[in-house]
């Protein structure tokens, strides 16, 4: 499909720009990809396994240790990404296949694992699509879809996987199966009561609880429920249903001393974290926030004690549990020496002796650091985005206000270096979603990157958003043109209030959901936003139930009903398509052409309509090869060029433009 850009902004990409942007930073070193990953150390600490991000595939590269020197780079054929992975022994890989969807869409398992040992010897398909052989070796799936359940410490062959058959016609779909890394020979263990179950194992890595889930209630519509089932021998019984409590409980993970760790969810306040009595199924916590979730949890490095949770209003805020257990002094000792940063243990050794420590903040984009028991001392291994300085990133405030309809948000205010922080331009980034995604306080690419051009960036966790309890989650519902819109329009206002904002120099930009309300919020609030930009965004609700991937399953068009209802008269006021005389403002809209999530024929029918109202759009990007949110460097480059650009000529400082436009016809 082709790219159509605005005649402007090819006419400039000539023009000289202005004395700031020609001393800028590059494009490119925000929004290429990121030098690592994912990273885990081995067993016994000789490797390092790091996922690197080539664009629409990762790769997982082998390093040793010592040096840093790489030993092998495993790739996969078709363009296919390396997930998640693991350490199955001190010298073998285990890992799984994913298609990329685009930026703002979860990769989809293929259902293929693989295995491989640190140096690339033995390499072994365990589970793949083909032809079955008679000794079962990657055996071919089908239907099926497997997880990674344990690695089993002191088991260097074997590890224990779920498996989701969903077509199967022997009661429960899900089953837990023993499987050999070396010859994808699986053993089963056991069956969960009923289909669309996940399980849970006990200390002696048998299948022990089973958390059952469903999105439909009696009358076929959408409803989240779950039950909680103990396994005794060959036979399940039922510990909680919510449905009959309220209550949602969920296994988090059996410590090898046999303390079951849980959650409880009663669908108001965030849920709690606990310990599970198993002979009652009583819950014992041991923590509850009052306002946010646990969002990240600290373990022990023999993976037996829950030491520390995290939450994250607004700034994430770490609690330790067991501030006597040796590890949470190691965490605290850290924590201290990068006062202002967050502080994880990203993997460590069998033996606890070596961690890898995993560090970033607002204005660090990543740090890996080695730790050693012994020495006490943390060796640095490589950040995450080295061209960049962190002593010329922008910091993050964040904040929190009470609507008027008395709702309690948070969000973030990403201020430019240098700046006193007032009077300032300012771009209002709305998330996708907008049920469940959230933003975070972190090092964000995108938002540094309006900051090195000047702009302060207001980030909203409006209604609906995750992280802060179901409850507040749910609101989101129905809501997209009303409730979720005005907490990001009152959120715009407390920044001009309080004297952060130039009021009359304000766009407004999103991707996804984002897209959505670039194009609703100023609809809702004509002449508060000077500009629009949408990015793979949904403009017509109606389409959204014809098109696209969401509506090609059952609990898709539940979930539909759920967020939008069925009655087209608030369909059509929820779409901006639909509206489009309302928009007054200039607009730039991009999408990718293989987009199956906020389908190309979205952001077309926008276009369509803006053009019928008299406001043609400035620009329109249709990204051949990518989707929901672009991978590729070159297009991400061109994309926000074209934005800066768009930026620069309505809330800039009117001396030209941002970068160089890369003035091409038709997207390659």
């Amino acid at each position: 499909m082709k790219c159509i850009l605005p005649l402007l902004a090819v006419a400039m990409s000539g023009a000289i720009a202005d004395a700031h942007a020609a001393t800028s930073q590059p494009i490119k070193d925000f929004v290429g990809h990121a030098t690592y990953g994912t990273v885990k150390i081995s067993p016994t600490g000789e490797y390092l396994a790091i996922t690197v991000d080539q664009g629409d595939q990762d790769v997982l590269t082998v390093l040793r240790t010592s040096d840093l020197k790489v030993l092998k780079i495993n790739q996969l054929p078709e363009k296919k990404s390396i997930g998640s992975f693991y350490w199955t022994s001190p010298e073998r890989l285990m890992f799984n296949s994913v298609k990329k969807m685009g930026g703002y869409a979860q990769p989809s398992p293929t259902g293929e694992w693989y295995a491989v040992n640190a140096d690339g010897s033995q390499p072994r398909p365990l589970i793949h699509y083909g032809a079955q052989d008679s000794t079962q070796r990657g055996k071919t799936v089908g239907n099926q879809g497997f997880s990674l359940l344990d690695t089993l410490r002191d088991d260097d062959q074997n590890v224990i996987m779920q498996s989701i058959s969903y077509r199967s016609s022997e009661g429960g779909n899900t089953e837990v199966v023993k499987m050999d890394t070396l010859t994808g020979r699986r053993t089963s263990l056991g069956r969960a009561p009923k289909e669309n179950c996940s399980i849970a194992l006990d200390a002696e890595k048998m299948p022990r609880f089973a958390i059952c889930s469903s999105s439909k209630n009696e009358d076929g519509e959408y409803e989240e429920r779950s039950e909680l089932y103990r396994r005794d021998g060959s036979s399940w019984t039922l510990l909680n249903s919510s449905k009959s409590d309220g209550k949602h409980l969920d296994v988090v993970r059996t410590t090898h001393e046999g303390t079951v760790y849980a959650s409880e969810d009663d669908e108001k306040a965030p849920a709690a974290i606990g310990t599970l009595d198993v002979t009652t199924g009583t819950f014992n916590k041991l923590f509850q926030d009052p306002v946010a979730e646990v969002s990240d949890m600290i373990w022990s490095t023999d993976d037996n004690t829950l030491i520390g949770v995290v939450t994250e209003a607004g700034t994430p805020a770490v609690k330790l549990l067991n501030e006597d257990h040796p590890d949470a002094e190691i965490y605290a000792s850290l924590a201290s020496a990068f006062e202002g940063q967050m502080v994880d243990f990203s993997s460590y050794t069998q033996d606890g002796k070596k961690i890898i420590v995993s560090v970033y903040s607002d204005n660090n984009p990543g740090e890996l650091y080695l730790y050693d028991r012994d020495t006490g001392k943390a060796r640095f291994l490589m950040a995450r985005r080295p061209q960049l300085n962190k002593a010329q990133m922008a910091s993050i405030r964040s904040f929190s206000l009470t609507t008027k309809d008395g709702k309690r948000i948070y969000g973030y205010l990403t201020i430019p270096h240098g700046s006193d922080g007032k009077n300032l331009p300012l771009i209002v980034n709305p998330h996708g979603g907008p049920i469940g995604p959230r933003d975070n306080w972190g090092f964000n690419p995108e938002t540094q990157l309006f900051a090195s051009r000047g702009y302060a960036t207001l980030q909203v966790n409006f209604r609906g958003s995750s992280g802060y309890g179901k409850a507040f989650q749910d609101a989101g519902h129905r809501q997209w043109d009303q409730g979720i819109q005005n907490d990001i329009l009152e959120a715009t206002h407390w920044a001009i209030d309080n004297g952060y904002v130039n009021r009359d120099r304000i766009c407004i930009y999103g991707g996804s959901f984002g897209g959505y309300s670039a194009l609703m919020a100023p609809i809702r609030e004509p002449g508060l936003f000077q500009c629009a930009f949408g990015y793979v965004g949904v403009y017509d609700v109606d389409m959204l139930f014809k098109k696209g991937d969401i509506p090609q399953r059952d609990s898709g068009l539940r979930y539909l009903r759920r967020t939008h209802g069925s009655d087209r008269a608030d369909w059509n006021r929820a779409s901006p398509a639909l509206r489009a005389g309302e928009v007054k403002i200039p607009v730039y809209l991009a999408a990718g052409a293989r987009d199956e999530r906020a389908v190309p024929e979205q952001t077309e029918l926008m276009n369509k309509a803006l053009i019928a109202a008299g406001n043609k759009p400035e620009g329109m990007i249709i990204q051949s090869g990518e989707m929901h949110g672009f991978y590729g460097e070159e297009a991400r480059v061109n994309l926000y060029t074209e934005m800066l650009n768009f930026f620069q000529r309505h809330i800039g400082d009117g001396k030209g433009s941002v970068g160089n436009s890369t003035p091409v016809s038709e997207a390659k």
